[in-house]
């Protein structure tokens, strides 16, 4: 009998095995990533390392057991692989242990007291970087003591004005600092330990006697949170206080790293004083300060960093990686739906393509020869798979990994088409049309316009679940990227700074108005849905059409004014309204929130917040609500205890179904 295909479930998240962080080996034979997976039963997610050969053969399972295990990095000459794990101890934040490559048992090598990130190996293999920040002192104290663990916090005692963050909660007091362990013994040697000063990214140069990293060493970061540069500190210093800074523009600054001979820097910058909206560039700088930075992709409209929305992980941002000869820098780029990896000569030219075409580049990894590259590829069919370039080759780019492979096998999934279509100011912009699984082109369907979040970010090539099941359930699907997202150029993202509502509201009608007079959409049974600033558009739609019949607004802003100081993002709205304090002037702030328009609306709507959202607080979704019960509109709250901002993509599980489930239910009842 023929095998009866079946339609991506909101359960399927418990049956997603998801991929991160490969890398290859500096021989180029294998690859070595994290896989997770979630425990149905106790709602946990847990995540062990797998091997695959690079020329041919299945993956295996590389580490066991019910943990975390992430982060794996090869020693440089191959042998050893150190990697981050909770194995210790589920209950405290993870340690780096190391493992042979050969397979054996996984040696713990930190027992800090405190929560390590950015690890990599010193070129001799000898010691491992990282950062790390120490769990403050009355913390442990209460940790240890039974009675104090169970009465829990009496207070928190803040004096810094970002105490706290989205997915992880209230901050430690203490800032996050560089840290040498030895490889073999584990001793390990903080680099200082500044109360004010975050030190973050580092890089070792080449010889191991240098590391390059980040900081901000304004008076009070807080306040001015773009002002961070580039230092270089000895490896055997004591104390990173003397580090001394290259001469770089203004600017947001990330990920540097070392030419192959230690003579220059690589690394992003945002270049300027509260300009969010320009591109990230790739930078070089001499190591010695000897002659200015440059901008080494000026000449090339360019977003590079990461970045396509979707809902199964995220694409961790690499930085700018040079070629053995150093005349290249391979980097990523957000680019009309996709995220690639392009590369630059370094005394400039033409972008070159490299890896991505069609999908989303996340992490990447060359050998040592740089005769292969290994990378995360998310499609739009497709979480994501590590893939195989061979660079002097004429081979396509191939899988190595078939991760999910069973549960797509026996899936009917939609198909997608990309259209390109006339913005309300006469731009080029991309969208998308997702339809059911069985969609028959004479029959009429209800259809969900999507918005993203960010906003500035983009929609693309890359698996979104929810997308797939909402089609799924028998609905046309359609998003596109209006402007204020990336890959499209700096003025499509700076169309809308300071100006929310304003061109990104007349795309979306445009992209609309395109889609209701499609033949097999029903202009009459049209819903919205979006969460962040999907959500805050959301609201601001239903307060000036009535054209949708009903709305999901998800995790919103919907009054700037009180949003002010109350997110994590803090008082740095400012930059995004462009206006100073609400204090020294209230209009602006009220002309762009959703809320000074609610009065108009009459749209069925479902309102989607967590409970522990510290991204857009949840008195933002009861603001909404309240506001359209009072107008009698139709409209439920639905409210998801103990999780963040990021629910839909990093939730537990049975939280995340019940959220689709619920939007489900809401547009069946208004648009069948």
């Amino acid at each position: 009998m023929p095998k009866t295909m079946v339609s991506i479930a909101a359960e399927d998240l418990y049956r997603f095995e998801l991929i991160s962080e490969p890398r290859i080996s500096p021989d180029g034979r294998r690859v070595i990533y994290a896989q997770s997976r979630v425990d149905r039963k106790t709602e946990k997610k847990y995540a062990n390392l797998w091997m695959v050969d690079t020329e041919g053969g299945p993956p295996h399972q590389f580490t066991y057991g019910d943990q975390r295990d992430s982060s794996p990095r090869w020693s440089p000459d191959g042998r050893q692989i150190a990697f981050m794990s909770n194995r210790a101890d589920k209950d405290k934040p993870a340690q780096i242990c190391v493992i042979p490559a050969d397979g054996g048992e996984a040696r713990p090598l930190t027992h800090a007291e405190g929560e390590i990130d950015e690890l990599s190996w010193s070129p001799d293999g000898r010691a491992l970087l990282c950062t790390l920040r120490k769990i403050d002192a009355e913390d442990l104290r209460r940790a240890k003591d039974e009675q104090a663990k169970k009465l829990g916090v009496v207070c928190r005692n803040y004096g810094r004005v970002f105490y706290k963050l989205d997915g992880y909660g209230f901050l430690p007091h203490g800032r996050t600092h560089l840290c040498l362990v030895d490889a073999r013994s584990g001793k390990a040697r903080t680099l200082g330990e500044h109360p004010v000063w975050d030190e973050l990214n580092p890089s070792f140069s080449p010889d191991g006697r240098w590391i390059v990293f980040v900081s901000n060493r304004a008076e009070d970061p807080d306040l001015a949170f773009d002002h961070q540069d580039l230092f270089i500190v000895s490896a055997s210093a004591k104390d990173v206080s003397g580090a001394r800074r290259l001469e770089t523009p203004f600017g947001m600054k990330s990920n540097p790293s070392f030419s192959p001979d230690g003579a220059w820097i690589a690394y992003l910058a945002n270049e300027g004083e509260r300009e969010g909206y320009k591109n990230t560039n790739v930078w070089i700088v001499p190591s010695d300060g000897a002659k200015p930075a440059r901008n080494a992709t000026c000449r090339h409209d360019i977003h590079c960093a990461a970045g396509v929305i979707n809902d199964c992980g995220s694409l961790e941002q690499m930085p700018p990686t040079w070629s053995p000869d150093g005349r290249y820098i391979y980097f990523q780029a957000a680019v009309r739906g996709a995220s690639l990896l392009k590369r630059i000569a370094v005394d400039g030219g033409e972008l070159e393509d490299v890896a991505g075409e069609g999908g989303a580049v996340g992490s990447y990894s060359f050998d040592a020869k740089h005769s292969k590259l290994a990378f995360f590829f998310g499609q739009m069919q497709d979480p994501g798979q590590c893939c195989l370039k061979k660079l002097a080759s004429t081979q396509p780019v191939r899988p190595i990994t078939r991760v999910n492979r069973s549960l797509f096998a026996g899936a009917r999934l939609p198909r997608v088409e990309e259209v390109w279509f006339k913005g309300a100011s006469g731009s080029d912009l991309q969208g998308w049309i997702m339809f059911p699984p069985d969609f028959d082109p004479s029959k009429r369907y209800p259809s969900i316009l999507e918005i993203h979040g960010g906003p500035q970010t983009q929609y693309g090539a890359f698996f979104m679940h929810e997308f797939h099941y909402l089609a799924a359930q028998g609905y046309i699907v359609h998003f596109c990227n209006p402007r204020g997202g990336r890959g499209y150029g700096e003025e499509h993202t700076k169309a809308i700074w300071g100006a929310w509502g304003g061109a990104d509201y007349a795309d979306l009608m445009t992209w609309t108005d395109r889609m209701a007079g499609e033949p097999f959409i029903d202009p009459e049974r049209m819903g919205v849905t979006g969460g962040s600033y999907g959500g805050y558009m959301t609201l601001w739609i239903i307060g000036h059409t009535a054209r949708f019949k009903a709305a999901v607004a998800q995790r919103v802003v919907s009054n700037f004014v009180s949003e002010w100081g109350s997110s994590d993002y803090n008082w740095t709205f400012e930059h995004e309204v462009q206006a100073g304090p609400p204090y020294e002037g209230i209009q602006k702030w009220w002309d762009l929130s959703p809320m000074k328009h609610i009065g108009n609306a009459t749209t069925p709507t479902m309102i989607i917040h967590s409970e522990n959202d510290h991204r857009c607080p949840i008195e933002q979704g009861e603001q909404a609500f309240v506001a359209l019960k009072r107008l009698g509109v139709d409209t439920e709250f639905i409210r998801f205890p103990e999780e963040p901002h990021g629910l839909s993509r990093a939730g537990r599980t049975d939280r995340r179904v019940a959220r689709l489930k619920h939007m489900l239910r809401w547009m069946d009842r208004y648009l069948k």
